[in-house]
């Protein structure tokens, strides 16, 4: 349950802490007192938006802390995931302590706290959900809803329709996505056919080329040589001279008279030999020779070889240059180098697998949608006997709930109305959900959203709370002014309602009646000062007396009528008989 909360900077709320107990608090005060700044501060922890009309006039932000106490065995849900955010709790003997806190800036902007560190806002609404359920004039207006009627059907009929419609859900998606998958591939079939058609005579002129990787490359290289075989072949020859001689100086020892390279440098080295007979250090530069005339040597076999590899032939440089036509083509048309060419023919080949590969699909994609759309009708089938039966028993309680809050003839039904149509369907199932109310006896059955009036909804929406709380319970319920509209015997049956919520559940109510105020276990007053200021010092607990003198002002406006004491007085003698009599 929560135990405090703190209020700065909020609304009309300067500064205010407002402590809370077990069972029902009631929270009174003048019109204008700031008590709707409490649903406002709770509904800001639960993640709610944050405005910056929020902000007090004067103050740089708003904030609110709220320090809840947990039961260890019965929050493991709440304490995983705040742990997780790396939420600091204290746990001692089964107990947890955790504080939530939200900022709101003057801007707007807003920062969410829980344990001391901060974390995203859709923590405190996560964890918000187990721990309490906030209902204001805003919850009523939305119970007028089918979407929201349908949440608390969902609700109270538990286990076996939240299984059924996860399953739903989960067939229904994957119906729409191969629905969708179908419809695209079905609109676009004759264009990816013409795509196809297009992408195959490109494939169809390349492959008939069959261009190789790199063959570009090569053939601008042989085309070069082929051109210029003539003067390349004279360079080679002259080259090949100087480092060997002609033919018919090849082998003579007489190096002077032969004047190429290696005759030279033989001559040179024969007579290093014998210089270094007479003196050995000149065996490194002998050596030296010995490698030169051994690199000359090398370069004038691999010029030798280059040069019987220079074809001049003029057929083999017309093929060559007819290839580079046909090559440049199709660089041309799909790519700047033959790699790119060859990289453009594996994707088309992909792209038109796929064209010719789609009636195969939408075969597939066909037996597919068949069972999804089956399984998804067969569950929403289900899930609407589920919910039909759950109706029934739902109008049955909350009706019983009504006839208890001053509203003895009232009736409230749940119908359930099927789509036929699976393109009628939703995420939610093929159904819609109405609550209808009869609220007296020589009156038709009317969907809640035009036949009940203000005070009515709100004792609805008190019944269907109590309903839920035994099937789907949470720890602390907030109410704001669900007595709007009633009073009198209505009013005391509603305050009744509220204590006997109160004896499983933590309640906080906000009202104006009397008749409710009585009925709570702690009552708290918030008292605006002649500044417009609330403070810590304007909201506190009264008891004894002083709860007298707040009942007796919120039944007539008075604080010392007689009248109204007694009236009070009677009033919290039959709140304490109602609770003597748990």
């Amino acid at each position: 349950m929560i135990e405090s909360l703190r209020i700065r900077g909020l609304g009309v709320i300067d500064d205010a802490v407002i402590n809370f107990g077990a069972g029902l608090t009631a929270i009174t005060g003048e019109t204008g007192a700031g008590k709707t700044m409490v649903l406002t501060g709770l509904s800001l922890l639960a993640g709610g938006k944050a405005d910056s009309q929020m902000v007090r006039h004067g103050s740089d932000r708003a904030e609110v802390d709220g320090e809840w106490s947990l039961i260890e065995a019965n929050s493991e849900q709440v304490l995983a995931r705040l742990g997780e955010a790396g939420a600091e709790i204290d746990i001692e003997q089964g107990s947890a302590q955790v504080l939530l806190a939200r900022a709101v800036a003057g801007e707007g902007r807003s920062r969410a706290f829980a344990g001391g560190r901060t974390v995203p806002v859709t923590v405190l609404q996560e964890v918000a959900v187990e721990l309490v359920a906030v209902h204001g004039q805003a919850e009523q207006l939305r119970l007028r809803q089918s979407g929201k009627q349908r949440e608390l059907l969902d609700r109270y009929a538990g286990g076996p329709v939240t299984k059924l419609l996860a399953e739903y859900q989960s067939k229904y998606t994957e119906w729409r996505q191969v629905h969708a998958e179908i419809q695209e591939l079905t609109a676009q079939q004759s264009a990816r056919a013409q795509q196809g058609a297009t992408l195959a005579i490109g494939i169809a002129e390349i492959e008939a080329v069959a261009p190789l990787p790199g063959e570009d490359l090569d053939l601008d290289r042989q085309s070069a040589l082929l051109v210029h075989s003539g003067t390349l072949l004279e360079d080679i020859a002259t080259a090949h001279t100087a480092l060997v001689g002609t033919d018919d100086t090849v082998g003579r020892p007489d190096y002077a008279d032969a004047a190429n390279v290696l005759s030279v440098l033989a001559g040179a080295t024969k007579a290093l030999d014998r210089a270094v007979e007479v003196d050995p250090q000149l065996v490194p530069v002998r050596d030296r020779f010995r490698e030169i005339s051994s690199i000359a040597a090398d370069a004038a076999l691999t010029l030798s070889t280059y040069a019987t590899q220079i074809d001049a032939d003029p057929a083999r440089q017309a093929w060559v240059e007819e290839r580079r036509s046909a090559l440049g083509a199709l660089r041309r048309r799909y790519g700047g180098t033959v790699d790119e060419v060859l990289a453009w023919l594996a994707q088309a080949k992909e792209k038109v697998a796929e064209v010719f590969g789609d009636e195969d699909r939408l075969v597939l994609l066909g037996e597919q949608e068949v069972a999804a759309r089956s399984s998804a009708i067969e569950l929403a089938r289900n899930l609407s006997a589920a919910r039909s039966k759950a109706g029934k028993r739902f109008g049955t309680a909350v009706t019983s709930e009504l006839q208890a809050l001053a509203m003895p003839d009232s009736v409230l039904a749940v119908k359930v109305e099927t789509a036929a149509q699976i393109e009628d369907f939703g995420t939610w199932g093929a159904d819609e959900i109405e609550f209808l109310l009869q609220p007296h006896s020589g009156t038709g059955p009317l969907p809640i959203g035009k036949g009940a009036s203000g005070g009515e909804l709100s004792r609805v929406m008190l019944a269907i709370e109590v309903v839920l709380a035994g099937v789907d319970p949470v720890p602390t319920f907030v109410f704001d002014e669900v007595d709007a509209g009633i009073g009198g015997r209505a009013a005391v049956e509603v305050g009744r309602r509220l204590a006997r919520l109160a004896r499983t559940a933590q309640v906080i109510v906000v009202t104006h009646l009397p008749q409710v105020a009585a009925f709570a276990d702690q009552h708290v007053v918030i008292v605006k000062s002649a500044d417009g200021q609330v403070t810590s010092s304007s909201v506190g607990p009264v008891t004894g007396g002083e709860r007298v003198t707040e009942l007796v002002r919120m039944l007539s406006g008075l604080t010392d009528s007689q009248a109204g004491a007694a009236h009070a007085e009677e009033l919290l003698a039959l709140a304490a008989t109602e609770r003597a009599g748990k």
